[in-house]
């Protein structure tokens, strides 16, 4: 780990005291820019094809529950854009996530190994079905699952490894499908910012037994609310559609072997998946040079530390962040502020699991030094694919400004 990123991150759990929390979130302001729109959101989602009459024809057509031909055509539509057999599309990435693993047979004395840089649905999802997660610490330059790492943590009762492709980017999958055939364990993926990237030519999401995505307005392409599971598994989609459906018996109504859940994407959501999906490689391409543009102009800025892919990676480019090290002299909460005068909205980066206030006394004896630097250092800035040249240009100004005025205190 590189020393600009441990230094200011005091370690926090040797007292057995809760972390201090992240700083509030800052207030926006709408200062006067020329040919600016101020503030610029950190995300939105871009509705600009076919959703409307698509959601319309819903409408007009009485389909706008679970039942009917839209959801399975949405489904059929990201199964050939991924290239897998099966997705089963539900009413959010969480519920993605357990589904995948009540499906697959993960419950009570079963461990999960999952990354503590993530989203706290990771955990809970785990947490969902009775299993034990169990912390992994994440690479320096990926920031997401430190392989060396996945392997010290496998017990005899771990049943599976969960892949986060944290921000777009994904740890290196070859080596851990390696480490799963071997130790006899399922590998799973956490792909809800990851759709489109891809890792030595196969498409994040197609790695593992199935992978979850999310479909949340701040996606590459949204639902509003949704999920989907995707796998070649037919067995396991099958699973998957009862246990999403209350458990219903296929044969007769009102008729339950198992317990369910209303996982159910609408007709409406499945309506708006299908418009976004036609115009995928366009919302996909903008975020590409979103990030392109951001990197040229804050390359070599002192003190910025950028999340890197590892050879083979082609990244999502859900967001653009970054940590900061000593040398940039002006601290991640500190920077928010400031960028929220100037009217840009951003988002700090996820606090450890193992940081979290509700999950603090069951993990209480874990480290994970890179996640914690990650998580008191890292901001990611506004990244939708709306974003014009002109308003990237505009916050990369602002960052820049804000370093440089640090620097000369």
């Amino acid at each position: 780990m590189k020393e600009s990123f441990r230094l200011g991150v005091r370690p926090w759990n040797l007292d057995r005291r809760p972390p201090p929390p992240p700083g509030r979130e800052p207030s926006l302001r709408r200062p006067r820019r020329p040919g600016l729109r101020l503030p610029i959101p950190v995300c939105e989602p871009v509705l600009r094809g076919n959703e409307l009459r698509y959601v319309k024809q819903c409408v007009r057509s009485g389909w706008i529950s679970s039942v009917g031909p839209v959801v399975r055509r949405f489904e059929d539509d990201f199964a050939r854009r991924l290239g897998v057999g099966q997705a089963v599309a539900c009413s959010s990435g969480t519920a993605a996530l357990h589904l995948m693993l009540r499906a697959l047979g993960i419950g009570p004395g079963d461990e999960v190994i999952i990354p503590s840089f993530t989203m706290i649905a990771v955990c809970n999802s785990v947490l969902y079905v009775g299993a034990r997660p169990v912390l992994v610490d994440c690479d320096p330059r990926s920031w997401n699952l430190d392989p060396a790492d996945v392997e010290r943590r496998i017990t005899k009762r771990t049943k599976a490894i969960m892949a986060v492709h944290t921000y777009g980017r994904c740890a290196p999958l070859e080596r851990l499908a390696r480490l799963a055939r071997r130790r006899g364990l399922l590998l799973i993926e956490d792909a809800a910012e990851a759709l489109g990237g891809s890792y030595q030519g196969r498409p994040f999401g197609t790695w593992g037994k199935a992978a979850a995505f999310s479909f949340y307005a701040n996606k590459v392409i949204t639902t509003g609310e949704g999920g989907v599971v995707a796998t070649e598994s037919r067995a396991l989609a099958a699973r998957m559609r009862t246990l999403r459906d209350h458990g219903f018996s296929s044969d007769r109504h009102f008729w339950h072997k198992v317990v369910g859940y209303n996982y159910r994407m609408t007709s409406l959501q499945a309506a708006v998946g299908r418009a976004q999906l036609e115009r995928f490689s366009a919302l996909q391409e903008a975020r590409h040079r979103n990030a392109r543009l951001y990197r040229a102009a804050l390359e070599g800025l002192p003190g910025l530390i950028f999340q890197e892919g590892h050879p083979g990676t082609v990244s999502s480019d859900w967001v653009f962040g970054f940590a900061l090290g000593s040398e940039a002299r002006i601290g991640r909460d500190a920077l928010r502020a400031a960028l929220a005068r100037s009217g840009i909205e951003t988002r700090s980066f996820f606090t450890p699991l193992h940081q979290q206030p509700v999950h603090l006394r069951l993990f209480e004896a874990r480290r994970c030094p890179v996640s914690e630097a990650l998580g008191a250092q890292g901001l990611y800035l506004p990244s939708s694919s709306a974003l014009s040249r002109g308003e990237i240009e505009y916050v990369a100004e602002r960052v820049r400004a804000e370093v440089l005025k640090a620097r000369r205190r």
